[in-house]
């Protein structure tokens, strides 16, 4: 197979050397990310490559990238040949100043964000990364060690490894983080029991022919999996990276008997073999390519959202949301078991959400009525409790407050999802002491303290300009380090419970829900515990 990639690899890259690309005013950038060549490659000089520059060469590179509508509601997208993405690659790694590690860690980085994206570790958690001895390989250590940080359990199959300080590098990483390195001939045959999502980073664009062992026996293991798609069994999900392995880079699953992956992480620019991916997932991976190169070779591709390294292509999978659910599997919540004292029973719950590491465990969801019986929830940040109330801060003139103050009742719902959890609390609504709103107000960070002073909460604006305009103005004002002021209109609020409601899911839906109801007893308050049907 050697000689076969040689010579492969000596037919490409005649076409790669490019001329310095003009720095000229342009568009924002439409970002893209790259696949590189097997590690063996040997690239061209600029003074090798000088000899081969040919406007008419990049002409039919550019033209051959072919704008294809994903559905009839999506912009036009371009298709890379192999040849194209080889002389995309070579134009980064030449008159760019980009090097193959560089490259490397932002593939693998795209790669490990667009699996979180959908496949989260509570339910995705072990991960094999089936590696190739070339570039694809190297972005599945990469995506790998990233998976690890993100709360992943990963296992690496590198069965020809690549005695280079970058590739070996990266194998000294996994084994710093304790990240297990298997066998071809240790996996499982049947790879569905012990993994959640299988990584098939084996070969990228540049290869060719047919694959030789192992990776023909993994490859044809990863085709098996799809047997599973005809049971009710749960089977793993097999994620590739720019190229779904055994795949011609143009034709694609020709004879469609290859890898069918469910999520394709695209690099630089989709392939053209990705215009017969039938996955629900599909992501173009990276944002670094300058927008010369992207003007160049014309590329029309997605924005990327915020500061994400992917962006799916196309629309997300349509589902059937009647047939969404969870079989929740929990520990039994029993009376015998739980604190006598809600509040004591919600600080537990509550510092076990903590401990597991939740985003926002103090999130809960603060549902009012107006006089008129007008309902209506928002979320909130729960900022302290105890055996007196919940407390939370907020514009006294905002809907909410407005409402409270019309009718001082509420409800707050906590859920912590990865732990099949819910708590309801119920009761009247005051407000708190001025002097605690005061303390509260100038412990916050000092552009939230002035945040409070630009949002009239819930009014109209004319546009975001005018609050941002208002707050550079104050933030100015107050760059001296003085204090302050807390608004007039703003405080806090506290509920002081009259029910709570505590529910963990379970199987079947018969989950356990306990109320704590406050009544009389003795002709003292006290909480009296009752089991709710679910």
């Amino acid at each position: 197979m050697r000689n076969v990639m040689r010579r492969v690899r000596t037919m490409t890259f005649t076409f790669l050397q490019s001329p310095p690309l003009p720095i000229s005013p342009s568009p924002p950038p439409q970002f893209s990310l790259y696949s590189l060549p097997l590690p063996t490659q040997r690239f061209l000089t600029p003074s090798q490559g000088s000899r081969l520059r040919s406007a008419s060469v990049r002409t039919l590179c550019t033209k051959s990238i072919i704008p294809n509508m994903q559905d009839s509601g999506s912009p036009p997208l371009s298709y890379l040949t192999q040849r194209e993405a080889a002389e995309i690659d070579e134009t980064l790694m030449g008159p760019l100043g980009f090097s193959v590690d560089q490259l490397m860690e932002l593939a693998g980085l795209s790669v490990a964000t667009s699996i979180a994206e959908v496949y989260k570790p509570g339910d995705y958690s072990r991960v094999l990364a089936i590696c190739g001895p070339g570039n694809n390989g190297g972005d599945g250590l990469v995506a790998a060690r990233h998976l690890h940080h993100f709360g992943y359990k990963p296992f690496i199959c590198y069965p020809k490894r690549t005695a280079k300080p970058l590739y070996t590098g990266l194998v000294t990483q996994l084994e710093s983080l304790s990240v297990p390195f298997v066998s071809a001939d240790d996996l499982p045959e049947d790879l569905s029991k012990d993994f959640d999502v299988i990584v098939d980073a084996i070969f990228g664009f540049s290869f060719h022919g047919a694959p030789r062992p192992p990776f023909d026996d993994l490859i044809r293991r990863l085709v098996s999996l799809q047997n599973y798609e005809q049971t009710l069994q749960k089977h793993p999900v097999i994620v590739s990276v720019d190229i779904p392995s055994g795949w011609h880079v143009e034709e694609g699953d020709h004879e469609d008997g290859g890898i069918k992956p469910d999520m394709l992480v695209s690099l630089t620019a989709p392939k053209l073999c990705a215009k017969r991916f039938r996955g629900p997932h599909h992501f173009l991976g990276g944002r670094f390519v300058p927008p010369t190169v992207a003007e160049k070779y014309k590329l029309e591709l997605p924005s990327y959202p915020g500061t994400s390294m992917c962006v799916r292509i196309g629309k997300p999978p349509k589902v059937d949301i009647s047939a969404m659910r969870v079989n929740y599997v929990s520990p039994e919540l029993l009376e015998e078991q739980v604190e006598t004292d809600p509040t004591v029973q919600f600080r537990k719950w509550f510092d076990e959400a903590v401990a597991a590491g939740l985003r926002e465990t103090n999130a809960m969801a603060l549902c009012t009525a107006n006089k008129d019986k007008k309902t209506s929830s928002r979320m909130v940040l729960l900022k302290g409790f105890d055996e007196n109330g919940f407390v939370w801060f907020t514009n006294y003139e905002s809907k909410k407050g407005s409402d409270l103050s019309e009718n001082p009742s509420a409800a707050l719902l906590f859920y912590w999802e990865s732990l099949n959890r819910q708590v309801r609390i119920e009761g009247p609504v005051e407000r708190i002491p001025e002097s605690e709103s005061e303390n509260y107000f100038h412990s916050r960070p000092r552009g939230s303290q002035i945040g409070a002073i630009v949002s009239k909460q819930s009014s109209v604006v004319p546009g975001r300009h005018v609050l941002y305009d208002e707050y550079e103005e104050l933030t100015k004002k107050y760059s001296d380090g003085s204090v302050i002021p807390k608004p007039e209109n703003w405080g806090g609020f506290r509920l002081k419970p009259n029910l709570f409601e505590f529910w963990q899911g379970q199987p079947s839906r018969l989950h356990d829900r306990l109320q704590y109801s406050l009544q009389d007893v003795n002709g003292n308050p006290g909480w009296k515990i009752h089991r709710l049907a679910p």
